[in-house]
């Protein structure tokens, strides 16, 4: 698969129009035969209503002009005429019904299958693509932009068939009527194609930058609202309005470029239909006068016109959806085809092995960095015995966090190996491995749920065995104010929590788990000291059995592990117990001094 990299800024399109059509084509595959059913109405559609001017010509030159007959029997023709006017306009509705119902639902599907690939795509992609997206710009692509695709299916796909299988209908009954006539419509087909040809290059550039603005001021807003504490904080609200202003305004302006296009186009097409029915109308009225031509015949001509221009004049708004489709289909698209995904490529022999439980964790000569030529981590190299509990301390940027990512597989490391039990890392399939090590982190996602959900997620516990862990995690007092205990809603993000409980939450779903790894990345970091005693003796127990690795700034956590691991600018300089690093008198013993005052 291809990686187009898909940057927003100073982003140049790779893939050509006719791959962008291809590709979007390709999605109505599965739905071939409900497309096929309308492309069969709209032959019906497109039959019935080119037979109209005919039914009207037919009326006019037999029975309206011809005087040979009795007032009574042109009559009875002309009702005739009528009748089939109306069986063919009734005809024509039950078609075009049953072609938007069949589209409509067609559309929907497409929207709904490729939003469903769209979002599996973006959650299996590794953390280091979503370090550099806005989050407001991947919303975009999964709503505003999918969406933008939908009418290109349920109006245009078939419409433009069948204004196009109309027009060369209209052209051969035209030069049937009246070759000379017909002639004349020729000459104004080329000026038509060259017009739509450089108003489709023009669009297309267009609405690729409206796309691009709009993703901009999404991402704006998205990381506005989420930070609307912070902006009040700080009295930022003057200089975001400005901010907003400016990109609000830059929207506009690429707006109205875009819809003077659009002015200009359909002026010129107007102006070619009208130019076209006056000749049409100076000739034909001549050949009507020198009776080379029937009264019924210029009818249905000039009726003719006006149905062969009437897509022409329709082509500007249907170029705007389908250019504004394919700006958006081409950064979907480009999202399908960035191949950072989390999952290590295995070779062609392995398969990934599901872990069992238990065994050494080992860091063997590891080396990583998140940018080319600044390494975070040099020749990490210590093995953690099977439930040994190893903390792993050092100053802020010295690579604590990484250490842990890497385990998660979050990321690669550029070399060395990561092992636990008898298999590399490389070896493990990711969702096993991250069933069994069990990570409370610094900051967690808490659902828009009850608090038992929020706890249990997919483990199934029943409400017994959660209100146990609650127990443990020193959650009883939080749970027993609130109104409805376990089954509350605490709301998304957990607003209504302070960040302490926020932790012990963490710490009561990772126990919910019971992974034979336990990693507690600065887990209690918001926790105030009454609370980390209270929690003391429940961690003694939950270490039990386990391998634990301690990720803290504050020392005072760390000092009931077995071993602790001193990182500095991304090695580890010192190792050993509590006491034989503080008789050392090195780095651990000044970062201990700075954390007690």
């Amino acid at each position: 698969m291809r990686n187009f990299g898909y940057f927003e800024e100073g982003y140049k399109s790779s893939i050509s129009e006719r791959t962008l059509l291809l590709r979007t084509m390709a999605l109505l595959k599965p739905f071939i035969l409900p497309f096929s059913g309308a492309v069969l109405l709209s032959l019906v559609v497109t039959g019935s209503g080119l037979a109209l001017p005919w039914l009207m010509q037919q009326g006019i030159d037999l029975h309206i002009t011809d005087s040979s007959n009795s007032i009574d029997v042109r009559m009875a023709g002309l009702g005739n005429i009528v009748l089939f006017y109306g069986i063919l306009v009734g005809l024509n509705f039950i078609a075009s019904f049953s072609q938007v119902i069949l589209l409509e639902w067609m559309g929907q599907s497409i929207m709904h299958t490729l939003r469903q690939k769209l979002f599996r795509h973006m959650l299996q992609l590794n953390l280091g693509f979503f370090s550099k997206q806005p989050v407001g710009r991947l919303v975009t692509r999964v709503t505003n932009d999918i969406q933008n695709m939908h009418e290109m299916f349920t109006s245009i796909m078939v419409t433009l068939f069948n204004d196009l299988l109309k027009m060369l209908c209209i052209i051969l009954l035209l030069i049937s009527l009246s070759p000379k006539l017909g002639a004349i419509l020729c000459l104004f087909i080329p000026l038509a194609v060259i017009l739509t040809y450089f108003f489709s290059k023009l669009a297309r550039n267009m609405f690729r930058d409206i796309r691009r603005q709009l993703s901009r001021l999404n991402s704006f807003i998205q990381e506005t609202v989420s930070g609307i504490y912070l902006v009040q904080i700080f009295g930022q609200r003057r200089r975001l309005e400005e901010d907003f202003a400016r990109l609000n305004d830059s929207y506009l302006n690429k707006t109205l470029r875009q819809i003077k296009l659009f002015g200009t186009f359909m002026p010129l097409t107007e102006l070619m239909s009208s130019l076209a029915i006056a000749i049409i109308l100076w000739y034909g009225g001549g050949e009507l006068i020198r009776q080379q031509l029937s009264l019924g015949e210029l009818v249905a001509f000039l009726s003719y016109m006006r149905l062969f221009f009437q897509p022409l004049r329709e082509l500007s708004q249907k170029y705007s959806i389908v250019q504004s489709a394919l700006a958006s289909a081409e950064r979907i698209f480009h999202l399908l085809d960035t191949d950072q995904t989390e999952d290590i490529v295995l070779s062609s022999s392995q398969t990934p092995t599901k872990i069992v439980p238990g065994g050494d964790l080992s860091f063997k000569k590891v080396d990583f960095s998140y940018v080319k030529g600044q390494p975070v981590l040099q020749g990490i190299n210590f093995t953690v015995k099977e439930g040994e509990t190893v903390a792993i301390v050092g100053p802020t940027g010295s690579g604590k966090s990484t250490l842990i990512n890497l385990l998660l597989k979050f990321y690669t490391p550029e070399h060395g190996e990561i092992s636990l039990g008898k298999h590399s890392l490389q070896e493990i399939n990711t969702d096993n491995l991250r069933q069994e090590i069990g990570v409370v982190m610094q900051e967690m996602l808490i659902l828009q749920d009850s608090l038992l959900n929020n706890i249990r997620l997919d483990t199934g516990k029943s409400e017994k065995e959660i209100e146990t862990l609650i127990g443990q995690a020193q959650l009883s007092g939080f749970v027993d104010n609130l109104p409805e205990g376990l089954r509350t809603v605490i709301g998304e993000g957990g607003r209504a929590m302070s960040t302490g409980e926020k932790q012990l939450l963490a710490i009561s779903r990772v126990l919910c788990r019971d992974p034979s790894v336990l990693v507690l990345d600065e887990a209690s970091s918001a926790i105030d000291s009454r609370t980390e005693e209270l929690l003391e003796q429940t961690l003694e127990a939950c270490f039990r059995g386990r391998t634990v690795l301690i990720i803290a700034h504050r020392l005072s956590t760390v000092q009931r592990a077995d071993r602790i691991l001193v990182l500095e600018k991304g090695t580890i300089c010192e190792q050993g117990s509590h006491a034989e690093l503080l008789e050392k008198g090195g780095l651990y013993s000044k970062l201990l001094a700075i954390d007690f005052g």
